[in-house]
């Protein structure tokens, strides 16, 4: 059966720091003087005097030199404007923050001597990163798209829960935020504002605000969602140099290549773990065999394509794999052997048979010989939340 698992923003993290770093410096970008011909947001590498290093949001590292009665402000994560900054001294300004560095630019190439600087500060960004994540785990609701109603602003969602599945009616609003992953990016910071008519059955999403008492229902102050591929199968192939793997999906028969990048998450299942979760999927394949015919009839080789499959959850006392998976310890591309079973949750991609590893998970050989349609829960880097995210919260 193909079991709606537990949803994670993938690099949460990600997507809060640079969200609310970007949308307050670019307020304060939009705020600089006129005259300023340089600037650069980005975050502080290292401090000597009054010069530091800023490496940009676009990979370029720019040397900064403060000048003489230039104005340096310390701005709270997610203000929109500078009336709410303050004041700072330059010896505040430490490496980790977030930077926005305006001013003529310097004989060298990216030079910039500065008239402004805003900062925010690296802890305040960090509290502020924990705040909506508990919004996001406490508030939030994930699954697979199963209907979308643009005319009536409603997404049906279907859900894990300990019985199985649950469908969740997902209301928007005009002021309901709508995020979509980029189809080429695994980075939660590349997901652009959408649109209702974007989401197709399949999909999967994540819906952030208020539930009704009996969870049927959540009115979403923002959504995001993506198509996403569940791969799964033995790798053919490991090229370090260009930090890649092919496999052939063992239910799609389509060669991949799989692209790991800096973001991507390597981990690998303890073999007393991974046997363990195989016997559990053995056990409940009857019941679960018998759901999957039905689901075939509606979306289901659409769900297994993109999204979850029914190796997330294991049994009604717990056991959630990507609990699992989250304990489990990181491994490195030059770990990985030819011949290794791996499952995988990757982006959709821009081209055919290439795509780029959200997460990888070795040691899954008992898995998918229990179950070789068995999938990753999508985006689940953070091992917590997500799913029925606040299933056991007080609202």
């Amino acid at each position: 059966m193909k079991t709606i698992c537990k949803v994670v923003v993938y690099a949460a993290a990600i997507l809060i720091v640079a969200t609310i770093s970007q949308t307050a410096l670019r307020a304060g970008q939009a705020a600089a003087p006129a005259v300023a011909a340089t600037r650069a947001i980005g975050t502080v590498q290292s401090i000597a005097g009054n010069s530091f290093t800023l490496k940009s949001d676009q990979g370029v590292t720019y040397n900064v030199t403060v000048q003489d009665g230039a104005k340096v402000l310390r701005l709270e994560p997610g203000q929109t404007s500078l009336s709410g900054a303050v004041p700072m001294q330059l010896t505040n300004v430490q490496s980790g923050d977030r930077v926005l560095a305006s001013g003529n630019p310097g004989s060298a190439e990216h030079t910039i001597l500065a008239s402004m600087v805003i900062a925010i500060k690296k802890e305040d960004v960090q509290a502020k990163q924990q705040q909506e994540l508990q919004a996001w785990t406490s508030r939030g609701v994930g699954g697979l798209v199963a209907s979308v109603d643009p005319a009536a602003g409603t997404i049906s969602l279907k859900v894990a829960s300990i019985g199985g599945s649950k469908t969740v009616t997902v209301q928007t609003s005009k002021s309901t935020q709508i995020l979509r992953y980029a189809p080429d990016s695994v980075k939660f910071d590349d997901a652009k504002p959408s649109t209702l008519d974007v989401i197709k059955p399949g999909d999967q999403l994540l819906a952030r605000g208020t539930r009704s008492p009996d969870g049927n229902e959540i009115t979403a102050d923002a959504i995001v969602s993506g198509a996403f591929h569940n791969l799964s199968g033995v790798i053919s192939s490991v090229n370090t140099a260009q930090n890649t793997v092919t496999l052939k999906d063992a239910t799609t028969k389509q060669n991949f290549t799989v692209k790991i990048t800096p973001d991507s998450q390597l981990r690998k299942l303890d073999p007393q773990m991974a046997r363990m979760l195989a016997m559990r999927m053995k056990a409940q394949s009857g019941g679960a065999e018998a759901a999957s015919a039905s689901d075939q009839s509606g979306q289901g080789g659409e769900a297994r394509g993109r999204g979850f499959g029914r190796g997330g959850r294991f049994g009604g006392g717990g056991g959630d794999l990507s609990q699992v998976i989250a304990r489990a310890p990181e491994i490195k591309l030059a770990d990985l052997q030819k011949g290794d079973a791996v499952m995988i949750v990757s982006t959709a991609g821009e081209g055919d048979g290439e795509v780029s590893a959200i997460q990888l998970v070795a040691g899954v050989e008992p898995i998918l010989e229990a179950s070789p349609t068995a999938s990753l829960p999508a985006w689940d880097v953070g091992g917590g939340g997500g799913g029925d995210a606040g299933g056991d919260a007080t609202e």
